[in-house]
């Protein structure tokens, strides 16, 4: 795509699922990546081995983005190793499922720490550098459908997406005089690990998939090729907007 070749990205939570695909293809369109990930890494040295096989540069950065201090490290990372950083995309999230009544403070805490607050101090350290270093830049959130579509069950889910919403809506103002854009994609249901229990349950996957005007889950692929495109040149005038990814589920989306 326009503009990616050379360009370095710091992707979070590129170790599996939608982080990791978003990875492999700026990887693959020239793009030096840096490849966050937490817990066992494995995942992360599947993406890095991807990304050199296709030609392209990747180093892997063990950083937990609830912490201040792996959070500035992972953006000096970016730097050292390539001499900068244009593109973010905030992609670590979690989920728990919990009703509203029996939600203890620690799940609260874990799921807005990732969700909302990892990509705010982060976004923060990127674009402190980008001034620096008087740059533009993009920033890409991976949100959800749920940033907007009611979920019962995970209350908290949904605080944080609809968060990072009101996130994007915001600094899209305060930092497109700067040169900087910054977008959400919403996915719908999409084929990753952290959908395990749907995949593996046909009685609701068989429930789910007549929701979607499509007829099938998304892939980590119709993900990433939005996300490379809000991050090359072609999209330079677009900014504060989402791009729901969800083969139409929220405009057929009923409750039973």
């Amino acid at each position: 795509m326009k503009g990616l070749s050379g360009k370095v990205a710091i992707v979070t939570g590129a170790g599996t699922g939608i982080g990791q695909g978003i990875a492999k293809r700026l990887g693959a369109e020239g793009v030096k990546v840096i490849v966050d990930y937490v817990g066992p890494s494995e995942g992360a040295e599947e993406t890095q081995r991807a990304i050199r096989q296709a030609g392209g540069e990747a180093e892997i950065v063990q950083a937990d983005i609830t912490s201040s201090k792996d959070v500035t490290r992972l953006v000096d990372t970016a730097w050292q190793r390539f001499g900068a950083a244009d593109i973010l995309v905030n992609n670590a999230g979690v989920e728990h499922k919990s009703a509203f009544w029996e939600t203890e403070e620690s799940e609260y805490d874990k799921v807005m720490g990732v969700n909302l607050r990892g990509p705010f101090f982060l976004t923060q350290a990127f674009v402190r550098r980008l001034l620096n270093g008087k740059k533009p830049g993009r920033i890409v959130n991976i949100s959800s459908v749920h940033e907007d579509m009611a979920f019962p069950g995970f209350t908290t889910y949904c605080c944080s997406k609809g968060g990072l919403r009101m996130f994007s809506h915001n600094l899209a103002v305060e930092l497109g005089p700067l040169g900087i854009t910054i977008n959400n994609v919403a996915p719908g249901a999409i084929v990753t690990p952290i959908n395990k229990a749907l995949l593996t349950d046909k009685a609701k996957l068989d429930e789910l998939l007549p929701k979607i005007p499509l007829g099938r889950l998304g892939t980590t692929d119709d993900v990433a090729g939005l996300v490379a495109f809000l991050a090359c040149d072609d999209a330079s005038y677009i900014t504060g907007a989402t791009f729901v990814v969800d083969g139409g589920l929220m405009r057929n989306y009923h409750e039973q």
